[in-house]
């Protein structure tokens, strides 16, 4: 069964301030990686964020990290945001457990 995806305000925010190409991969990243199995961990694409509540999983996209949580058939995308301001992004918005 498909997952919905579903993105908070920040992140369609998020991803207006990005370039037309990256938004496009970006979308398409969405669907190839979260639709089905959103947490299915991998070495480089998909990882559960230890200590933390909220976000539960970051997915990378070249140099994009999107974070995101699973509800049921819901994942609720709630970033997208360069690799350089990730860490600043999670200890800001993270929730940790």
């Amino acid at each position: 069964m498909a997952y919905e995806i579903v993105l908070a305000p920040e992140a369609i925010e998020d991803l207006e301030r990005l370039s037309a190409r990256w938004r496009t991969t970006i979308r398409e990243a969405l669907q190839a990686h979260l639709q089905h199995q959103p947490g299915l961990e991998s070495r480089s694409r998909i990882k559960r964020l230890r200590d933390f509540r909220r976000p539960q999983y970051r997915l990378r996209v070249d140099e994009i990290r999107i974070f995101y949580d699973i509800r049921e058939q819901t994942v609720e995308v709630l970033a997208v945001v360069p690799k350089s301001q990730a860490a600043a992004w999670l200890e800001e918005a993270g929730e940790k457990e």
